[in-house]
């Protein structure tokens, strides 16, 4: 899509805000590499990518990013696709509720 519309794809990831059980003593880094692999694993041939990494609540962090960088498309996963009485979870639901642009959701 962004490919055939021009524009650069913002590829983020939001980190928990507590992280005392995963040892990692720098975690913004940590995520940053995290990151910066599954973007190199799956390459958007021909599209300008930014990545971001944000801290935080991850329904308010990708709400917040898209506000600030005026994003045009959310494009997200579900949590948990296997639980068929609940199509969206509460993070795709709160993003689909407060986002002021599309979001589309994939299903794992």
């Amino acid at each position: 899509m962004a490919q055939r519309r021009n524009t650069k794809l913002l590829v983020a990831t939001v980190a928990p805000e507590m992280e005392r059980n995963l040892n990692i003593r720098d975690s913004e880094a940590y995520w940053a590499d995290q990151l910066n692999k599954f973007v190199s694993e799956n390459p958007a041939a021909g599209v300008e990518v930014e990545t971001v990494v944000r801290k935080g609540a991850v329904h308010r962090q990708i709400v917040k990013l898209a506000d600030e960088r005026k994003v045009d498309l959310i494009v997200m996963e579900t949590a948990n696709s296997k639980i068929s009485d609940y199509p969206l979870g509460t993070t795709a639901s709160h993003v689909v509720n407060n986002a002021e642009c599309s979001v589309y959701i994939v299903r794992g």
